[in-house]
């Protein structure tokens, strides 16, 4: 991950989804699930620390850990749903494996906030996820995550966009 982490200074909702990022990806990478990662980050990781260093050495000090929970709760949970909507809106040639770990992290954390019905807003969504992206992708990766949310917010959430496309 880049050393570019975004330091959700005094919002503790875009904590909880860095959090949450951070989290889909360890239980990726060490095999371990999603709830006893979340543990783990509860008791380790989220308001622990305090400045930039924390952000250095993977703590998140200030996070909403109802949300935190959610996010990953949704993610496991409806894991095939997420992974199908991402599918859907990724070149016909690609693979999840294929996609870098952290914005497949990334991507899995947005998709399990859209599947919710209404909350929080589809352009929420969007913005806070580009905003972490911002924090630990390149620019030219940044730019497919931003497509990738936009279309499977507009597929998942129509009527916030107007219409289906």
């Amino acid at each position: 991950m880049s050393q570019n982490r975004p330091k959700p200074a005094g919002r503790p909702r875009t904590g909880a989804r860095v959090a949450a990022v951070q989290a889909l990806f360890q239980s990726e990478q060490t095999g371990e699930s999603a709830e006893t990662v979340a543990q783990q980050f509860i008791r380790h990781r989220i308001g622990a620390g305090e400045g930039g260093e924390a952000f250095e050495e993977g703590r998140v000090p200030l996070a909403h850990v109802p949300l935190f929970e959610a996010i990953l709760t949704a993610a496991a949970s409806r894991a095939e749903e997420a992974d199908a909507a991402i599918r859907a809106h990724v070149a016909k040639d690609w693979t999840l494996e294929r996609l870098d770990p952290v914005l497949r992290a990334l991507l899995r954390a947005a998709a399990a906030e859209l599947l919710a019905p209404r909350e929080p807003p589809a352009r929420v969504v969007i913005n806070e996820y580009i905003d972490i992206a911002r924090g630990f992708l390149d620019e030219e990766t940044c730019r497919f995550a931003n497509g990738v949310l936009d279309a499977m917010a507009h597929a998942l959430r129509p009527a916030e966009f107007g219409a289906a496309r």
